[in-house]
């Protein structure tokens, strides 16, 4: 028998959520494996053999390690022939899911992210709150994000590509997502964006997605935990290089 692929993942992080919610939504059939980022276990002797990236996401199927949580769609949506919305065949709409996923490295995925880690790993790190003008900054930079989510992806449309969900709106939903964590809603007064979240959670599922996001809600409980694990008090040096 065919062994189950197993997926490697700590649902605080956003890359691992679009991996988790694509995979429930789509009932496939998978291992979930839980990697503790805020305990450090990525930095385990058995993580480090799976994966020197020491990152998650991670996909096991057999002998083949995949990580990245863009290829690792790509590579279920092909595995498990999915319906084809999700990552269409044609050519221009298949075009304009890979502009917007190339887009966010970069844009949406590092500001929104930058924001939640500078409420949380910037005092574990530092021992002081993040200064007002990095704050700022990153907001700033947040907000110029969601400018260009709005007007140049999602536009008037349902979706980003168009009037069905793909994996385009699911990596972009999480990134958004993450600076709740930490009580910041970029998509307050943004009536257009936050009715697009609806709709890509009603598409996945109300209570897979809010199930998905508790941990990310809970998030308040991760400075302690970091603090009290001595092997992350020994990353400092190496999480300071975040900060300079």
């Amino acid at each position: 028998p065919r062994s189950t692929m197993e997926i490697y993942l700590d649902l605080v992080s956003p890359p691992c959520r679009a991996v988790y919610l694509f995979a429930e939504a789509l009932k496939i059939p998978y291992a979930f494996k839980l990697v503790e980022l805020s305990a450090g276990q990525q930095y385990s002797e058995e993580f480090g053999k799976l994966s020197v990236v020491r990152k998650v996401p991670v996909l096991k199927d057999g002998s083949f390690v995949l990580t990245e949580s863009i290829a690792i769609l790509q590579y279920l949506v092909q595995k498990c022939s999915v319906a084809d919305h999700w990552f269409p065949a044609e050519l221009q709409q298949r075009a304009r899911v890979n502009e917007y996923l190339s887009w966010q490295h970069l844009n949406l995925r590092s500001h929104c992210s930058k924001v939640f880690l500078l409420r949380t790993l910037y005092p574990f790190v530092m021992g002081s709150e993040a200064p007002k003008d990095k704050m700022d900054a990153a907001l700033e930079d947040m907000k110029q994000s969601l400018d260009l989510l709005e007007e140049k992806f999602l536009q008037d449309k349902p979706f980003i590509v168009g009037n069905k969900i793909s994996v385009a709106d699911v990596a972009a939903m999480v990134e958004i997502m993450q600076p709740l964590g930490v009580g910041v809603d970029g998509l307050q007064g943004r009536p257009k964006l936050a009715a697009w979240r609806e709709r890509v959670k009603k598409e996945l599922g109300v209570k897979l997605f809010d199930q998905a996001h508790e941990a990310l809600l809970n998030a308040s409980g991760l400075q302690q935990k970091m603090q009290n694990n001595t092997e992350l008090q020994k990353l400092k040096p190496m999480l300071l290089k975040y900060f300079r």
